[in-house]
């Protein structure tokens, strides 16, 4: 795959749920479905936890679009928290597969993401990141005989 690519499809994914969190900050209905805050209501959840869900997708689009490894397994792998709750509550509550099938689609593809992100070990999660160092030149051999007369 290339570079181009897999880079335009991190910011198309992120575009969706950058679009998903403004949708779950959204006072009424929108173009898509019925206010997030009734809908959150009727699935047994108070209307408040709307917001922490679109901070969290919010946060997690930002992440997939940062070209570092790691970053982008932050994301998918916060998407896949998210995403785990969304279809679940989608089962528990006899959602119609038309109106739910974003959730476990998206699930996956996040899987796919976090498993193509995944760090060499996972202390590199918790390390801070570090900047290229320069190379100092090494000595050639004629200094390094200068240096011992």
């Amino acid at each position: 795959m290339s570079k181009h690519l897999k880079t335009g499809l991190y910011w198309f994914l992120a575009l969706q749920f950058a679009l998903g969190a403004v949708t779950k900050y959204w006072p009424g209905d929108t173009i898509f479905s019925t206010a997030y805050s009734v809908k959150f209501v009727d699935w047994g959840y108070p209307s408040w936890m709307r917001f922490v869900v679109g901070a969290l997708e919010g946060v997690a689009a930002v992440l997939l679009v940062i070209p570092d490894r790691r970053t982008r397994f932050l994301g998918a792998a916060t998407l896949m928290f998210v995403l785990t709750g969304a279809v679940t509550t989608h089962i528990v509550n006899h959602d119609p597969a038309v109106g739910s099938w974003a959730a476990p689609t998206h699930l996956v593809i996040m899987g796919v993401l976090a498993l193509a992100n995944w760090p060499a070990d996972w202390r590199d999660l918790l390390r801070a990141p570090t900047a290229p160092r320069a190379r100092t030149p090494r000595p050639s051999n004629e200094m390094t005989r200068v240096q011992h007369l």
